[in-house]
């Protein structure tokens, strides 16, 4: 989320994490930013805002996405329910809003928040802000429709106290190519369109850092690599020996189904063993993105693993964001991410709400964002 919204021109001021790893690789990409390593139930933001320098009603925006393993489709319905403490997360982050009292408002979590419980959490949710003096709007975004090669849809909520109502922006892509009077958009971005630049790898292959080799192809590999002079995280995970027979006897578009009866393992997801296509979206990239039997993960040509930046391309990251750590953790930090083009592609409307109180000058200041994760 704050990765999209510094490409837009906004001033990431501080963060919030318990996850210390990704709250490395954020200050590696975000040096200027104050951080906070720890539990935002245990982390006073009057703490925040006094080493931030701020005061209430400072702040332009906040941004957080309070975890959702609670709400997540992958939990078995029968160990969800609404008094789960993972479900009361959000009262957190809607402390911290209370105490900031920013301009703007984005909350992020998985699509099922929206319906879960007959729409109690997603109600809440909404009084809650408009009891603050918010406008609240709320949707599910479907990456594809904001050019971001993956089918991955995310719950946002979109909130302005600034007198001028939160608006989602239009589509920008479509399962087809569509051409109006009034707007176009474009073909959904595949998964080969958004990684066919990158070097070719073989099992095992690639390193932290090297060069581009090949012309881009597409305007999406052109933005991806357009602030990054070098490649970096362009290395795959080496499969062991079972796991290199079951991806090498299958072939584009393929899974475990398509297994030879030697080979298949006796369960599985259904997605297990899967190699891309070269016409479709990627599947929804998850933490598990690091193990071929986990999903399909699987690169369409070659017989792999995908590399850490192939499936950062799949999160729509740029090429110069840096991710630290081991080959599993930085996987958990891509899995686990909001994909950057879809807060690149709410920063006009984020705009929007902050002109009302906004000075329009030749040279005004970026906008600061605040993250709480």
């Amino acid at each position: 989320m704050s990765w999209g919204l510094h490409k837009a021109g906004f001033n990431v001021v501080g963060a919030i994490d318990a996850w210390s790893i990704a709250l490395k690789t954020f200050k590696h990409n975000h040096p200027n930013s104050l951080i906070f390593n720890g539990d935002i139930r245990k982390i006073s933001p009057d703490i925040v805002m006094d080493q931030l320098h701020m005061k209430r009603g400072d702040l332009d925006v906040i941004i957080g996405g309070p975890p959702c393993q609670g709400f997540s489709k992958n939990v078995v319905a029968a160990n969800r329910f609404l008094g789960d403490e993972r479900n009361q997360l959000f009262n957190e982050y809607l402390h911290y809003v209370e105490a900031f009292f920013p301009k703007v408002v984005v909350m992020e979590n998985v699509a099922e928040l929206y319906n879960a419980y007959d729409g109690v959490v997603r109600t809440e949710i909404v009084a809650r802000l408009e009891q603050m003096g918010y406008q609240v709007a709320v949707k599910v975004m479907f990456a594809p429709e904001y050019g971001v090669p993956q089918r991955r849809r995310r719950c946002i909520f979109l909130a302005s106290r600034t007198g001028i109502p939160p608006v989602f922006p239009a589509p920008t892509h479509s399962e087809v190519s569509v051409k109006t009077l009034f707007e176009d958009a474009e073909p959904y971005v595949s998964a080969w369109n958004a990684i066919s630049d990158l070097p070719v790898l073989q099992n095992g292959e690639g390193a932290e850092q090297m060069a581009y080799d090949t012309p881009t192809t597409n305007a999406f590999q052109t933005f991806m690599r357009r602030d990054s002079p070098v490649l970096a995280n362009h290395k795959t995970r080496e499969l062991k020996d079972t796991q290199m027979q079951r991806v090498t006897a299958l072939k584009a578009g393929q899974g475990i189904k398509d297994l030879p009866d030697h080979l298949r393992p006796k369960g599985g997801y259904s997605g297990a063993y899967g190699r891309l296509d070269f016409t479709g979206v990627a599947p929804t990239i998850t933490r598990w993105v690091f193990h071929p039997g986990s999903g399909r993960y699987c690169h369409p040509r070659e017989a792999r693993l995908l590399t850490t930046r192939e499936a950062a391309r799949f999160q729509s990251f740029t090429d110069d964001f840096h991710f630290l750590g081991t080959f599993i953790e930085k996987a958990h930090q891509i899995g686990n991410a909001v994909p950057a083009l879809l807060m690149y592609a709410l920063a006009p409307a984020i705009k929007k709400c902050l002109r009302e109180i906004k000075l329009e000058a030749a040279e005004s200041p970026p906008q600061t964002a605040y993250v709480l994760s």
